[in-house]
């Protein structure tokens, strides 16, 4: 008896009663306490959506006024530069302006002294004058005589022309001599023929530089001895026998032939 009566007494104590369990919880005993969560929830997220707006509206407002701030500067150095250019462009008026006057005050200088100076020339060239009158008198009057001295001399030089020129032609046919021109407007070539007993077609010839007052020999060929060439041009240029030059030279070719 004893040990049935145990199990039953384990499971009794072991199992709640139903009047236990159909009886109030002690939270069910405690008072309901309302907090206003959701209301705070709510005001929060209304603050929330207030302050995000806020902080929006105050970058967007400080973007604006800084992007303000940047084109403020631009403008104030943009019209800094303009004023700086103003005024270097006023500087170089000045300047020009102060070296046009001291231009001027120079021109006016220089045209005092210029004015000051013709005055001074005219006073000069006013007392010169009749002396320059005097002196062109006396000039006109030499002049005239010179002119009728040349006007002599071309009369006579005329005729010396004339009388070389028949000369000339007696010593070209005597000498068997033709002259040509040299190329040179200041150069006159002598060819002599008959000079060589063997060949009487052979020729021999020299130029000569009429270019300055004393002539001068250039080209002799064939070629003849130097100094006896240059003495004979010396001899020329002293008494300007032409003939008697051209015979000489003309010797010369008939030794150096031999």
């Amino acid at each position: 008896m004893t040990a049935t009566s145990e199990p039953s007494l384990r499971t009794s104590t072991m199992r709640p009663s139903l009047a236990s369990v159909n009886a109030p919880s002690m939270a069910d005993t405690l008072p309901s306490i309302n907090f206003g969560f959701d209301d705070l929830r709510d005001r929060m997220a209304r603050f929330t959506d207030r302050f995000d707006d806020f902080i929006a509206k105050g970058r967007k407002r400080l973007l604006e006024e800084r992007n303000q701030f940047r084109l403020n500067v631009a403008e104030l150095q943009e019209d800094q530069h303009l004023k700086k250019k103003e005024l270097e462009i006023l500087t170089q008026k000045t300047r020009a302006h102060a070296h046009s006057l001291s231009k001027e005050a120079a021109e006016t200088a220089e045209m005092r002294a210029a004015i000051a100076s013709i005055t001074t020339q005219r006073d000069l060239r006013a007392s010169h004058r009749d002396r320059l009158r005097s002196e062109i008198a006396a000039t006109q009057k030499l002049i005239n005589q010179r002119l009728a001295a040349q006007q002599q001399h071309a009369k006579e030089m005329d005729a010396q022309a004339r009388f070389n020129e028949l000369e000339l032609g007696f010593w070209v046919d005597y000498l068997c001599l033709r002259i040509e021109g040299a190329g040179r407007d200041d150069r006159l070539k002598f060819v002599f023929d008959h000079v060589d007993e063997r060949d009487w077609e052979r020729e021999a010839w020299f130029e000569v530089d009429t270019g300055k007052r004393d002539y001068r020999v250039v080209t002799v060929r064939p070629k003849l001895d130097g100094e006896e060439v240059e003495r004979r041009v010396e001899r020329w240029n002293e008494n300007r026998d032409l003939g008697m030059f051209l015979k000489s030279i003309r010797e010369l070719f008939v030794m150096a032939m031999k």
